[in-house]
């Protein structure tokens, strides 16, 4: 990991801990299992202020570009689960892949158990989505 640990905005970590609270009894085993995964790593988690977030970490709103070994890559949005839309690659944080990825920067290499099976996931490039209101102005 390439900051010791996972790196969240201040903002962000407070609707994310909101988000676990709501989400905690989830019928679906692996997304049980990444939420519970997810909730341990944020005990550790780096909380920064809007001004000295780091431009390389996955957050609300990132693109990011991703690889699994030779198996796929792919480009995908992280975003808010009411703003989810797989046709336009938009991926809820509350799914595997998008709780697997929160927090890590770009060059991490994130084990996560997926859908699929647990996967070696590598974070090849890391889009702050410019022109867009900020996720701080929304809360």
């Amino acid at each position: 990991m390439k900051y010791g640990s996972l790196v969240l905005e201040k903002k962000e970590y407070v609707y994310i801990k909101s988000l676990l609270n709501v989400s905690e009894h989830t019928e679906e085993d692996k997304v049980q299992t990444s939420l519970d995964k997810f909730a341990e790593e944020l005990k550790s988690a780096k909380i920064l202020d809007e001004d000295e977030m780091l431009d390389d970490v996955v957050r609300l709103n990132t693109v990011v570009t991703i690889t699994s070994g030779d198996d796929w890559k792919k480009t995908i949005q992280i975003v808010k689960p009411t703003e989810k839309d797989l046709k336009n690659n938009k991926i809820s944080i509350l799914t595997p892949i998008g709780i697997a990825l929160f927090g890590y920067a770009l060059n991490d290499v994130v084990h996560w158990d997926l859908p699929g099976g647990r996967k070696e996931v590598k974070i090849l490039k890391v889009t702050q989505k410019e022109g867009e209101e900020s996720f701080s102005t929304l809360i």
